[in-house]
């Protein structure tokens, strides 16, 4: 193939995104799965295990993985669910929350970084591509009877 594939795009993008992420990550004494989870955790309610997973687009195996990690860490406490008896709320700890914050800094300064070298007009059209193909996927309009003439 001459012309480069829009997964491709994607692909290597974010296997750079996340190289970048990990190697920034060991400055903190972390991973970049550490980092992601600890953002999608609420800070103030917790938040339920099983809506973790969904949540972060993770298995629940690996999600396991990493929560028993970070709460050996000393980052995360889990509670009893009061809305769901047999459920369980993860809790950020006080040092999960000084390194929730610095996850947020990582993100917010890639963010910041991108932003200075693209128009806001690129950029809206960069979220506008990733809406569309995850619209088509969503929608099932990629490979099914009806999608597109090919």
């Amino acid at each position: 193939m001459k012309e480069i594939t829009i997964d491709y795009a994607l692909r290597a993008t974010w296997q750079a995104v996340a190289r970048m992420y990990n190697e920034e990550a060991k400055h903190f004494d972390t991973t970049m799965a550490i980092g992601f989870t600890l953002l999608s955790i609420d800070p103030k309610t917790g938040t339920p295990s099983t809506a973790l997973g969904p949540k972060m687009g993770m298995e629940a195996t690996s999600l396991s993985r990493i929560l028993k990690s970070m709460e050996e860490k000393g980052l995360i406490i889990r509670k009893p669910n009061p809305a769901d008896g047999r459920g369980v709320l993860i809790h950020l700890s006080d040092f999960g929350l000084e390194k929730r914050a610095d996850s947020k800094n990582v993100v917010l300064r890639f963010n910041d970084v991108v932003k200075q070298h693209l128009s806001e007009e690129k950029l809206n059209a960069f979220f506008e591509v990733t809406e569309t193909i995850n619209k088509l996927i969503a929608d099932k309009k990629i490979y099914t009877e009806n999608a597109s003439n090919h």
